[in-house]
């Protein structure tokens, strides 16, 4: 069987089953598992399916959220050298708020024993990599916690964001792109997103490039929002290019 013939079997399973897995696809086609991955990468660039950790979903299921284990295993690699490259968009003192996301939460556990910030977020694994850290003024916003997320939403959230001017938001998405804007799959975490963007001076969205041209649910913003967009080298610079003229600018770590 030709990859076409073969991808065009998986795209049907897939949409059949709701999910198919890399080691079962491999078994039935008879091939390595890592044929199979190169398969799903080529039906997720093309925008037919979603990759998600051992395996894909349609690319249709937009109200799809993997929790947060399954996303800390995805694109790795990608989230570790855009956590590094943020650093360079910290202030030098001042105060930020790192949004809930396990590249946010990669950034947190990154920051320097020598710096001096107030760091404010609602996110629990982000709270944890930071309670400990000798340099940070930690402040932890309230509210309901999303179990799939480890994040506060809700109005207890918002009043609190509602308070803050931050010099520097880092902000997490489910999916950018150019006319769909910034989006995520809750509309609890959308509102709480949004008003993290508020209040702060500079936004730096951090986002692996498997995010860009994915639309889900709730819209929290627009590309023009945000000041720097921090991806991986996998976004094209044509499509760096694009997401320029949006407003932001665009650093592929």
């Amino acid at each position: 069987m030709y990859a076409p013939e073969r991808q065009q079997e998986i795209l049907r399973l897939a949409r059949e089953r709701g999910r198919v897995e890399v080691l079962s696809l491999a078994e039935d086609f008879r091939v390595t598992a890592e044929t199979v991955r190169r398969d799903l990468k080529a039906l997720d660039r093309a925008g037919l399916v979603r990759r998600v950790h051992g395996g894909a979903i349609p690319a249709g299921r937009l109200d799809f959220e993997p929790d947060l284990a399954e996303r800390e295993t995805t694109a790795a690699d990608e989230k570790d050298a855009i956590a590094r490259a943020a650093l360079a968009e910290l202030p030098a003192d001042g105060s930020v708020i790192i949004d809930a996301g396990t590249t946010a939460a990669r950034l947190a556990g990154l920051l320097p024993l020598d710096s001096s910030l107030t760091v404010v977020t609602h996110a629990l694994p982000v709270a944890a990599r930071l309670a400990d850290h000798p340099g940070i003024a930690l402040h932890l916003v309230g509210g309901r916690v999303r179990r799939r997320t480890r994040a506060a939403v809700d109005e207890w959230a918002l009043r609190a964001y509602a308070e803050i001017h931050a010099d520097v938001a880092f902000l997490a998405t489910n999916g950018f792109s150019l006319d769909g804007g910034l989006t995520t799959p809750d509309l609890a975490e959308a509102a709480v997103k949004r008003a993290v963007a508020g209040a702060a001076r500079r936004v730096v969205l951090l986002a692996d490039s498997g995010k860009y041209g994915r639309r889900h649910f709730a819209r929290f913003g627009d590309l023009a929002d945000v000041d720097v967009v921090v991806t991986d080298a996998g976004l094209s610079a044509e499509d760096a290019r694009a997401v320029e003229l949006a407003g932001p600018a665009v650093v592929r770590a």
